[in-house]
């Protein structure tokens, strides 16, 4: 009896390592769901966060035309890699309008001058409350904001090269 209970600990491992190993294996999940998906913006006024560009309110989202709703800091290095691909938004007729987080006007106006500016507004989020509001959790996010205010999509993390169609698709579907 002494001799069998000599492998239970053995046993134990061998069945949690398994089990890890197990999990290593399975697809991974990487869509996060949105609470936010189909609900309107919520009422807000920004300020403009640079010289160059106005601020924005919520009427600057329901004219009837599509838009994207990009979340950003010139802090934040995704943000500074995502750029390129914004610009080529914009470059296809997207109109952009970009809230910054927690950034002073100075910082806002360096980052667009050394990464380029592909926003039609910037409002500025000194304190995170229109983030939060909208369920995003970091920088950057995007969202595609319908014509009447409306969220229909949610992109967490930079915006790639090969998420370019697939925002030009929503935001099309969205008109």
């Amino acid at each position: 009896m002494m001799r069998w209970q000599m492998w239970i600990p053995l046993m134990l491992f061998a069945f949690f390592v398994g089990v890890a190993g197990y999990q290593l294996f399975q697809p991974k999940d990487e869509a996060i769901p949105s609470t936010m998906i189909g609900r309107p913006l919520p009422e807000f006024e920004l300020g403009p966060a640079s010289e160059t560009r106005p601020g924005i309110t919520i009427a600057d989202f329901k004219d009837g035309t599509p838009k994207l709703l990009n979340i950003w800091a010139s802090w934040c290095l995704p943000c500074i890699a995502e750029a390129p691909h914004l610009e080529s938004l914009k470059e296809a007729g997207v109109e952009i309008i970009g809230v910054a987080i927690r950034d002073q006007r100075e910082d806002v106006d360096e980052f667009l001058a050394t990464h380029g500016n592909p926003y039609s507004r910037i409002g500025a989020d000194d304190i995170s409350a229109l983030q939060l509001e909208i369920g995003s959790s970091g920088v950057p996010e995007t969202f595609v904001i319908d014509g009447e205010g409306n969220i229909v999509h949610q992109h967490i993390g930079d915006v790639r090269a090969r998420d370019v169609p697939k925002l030009l698709e929503i935001l099309k579907d969205a008109s």
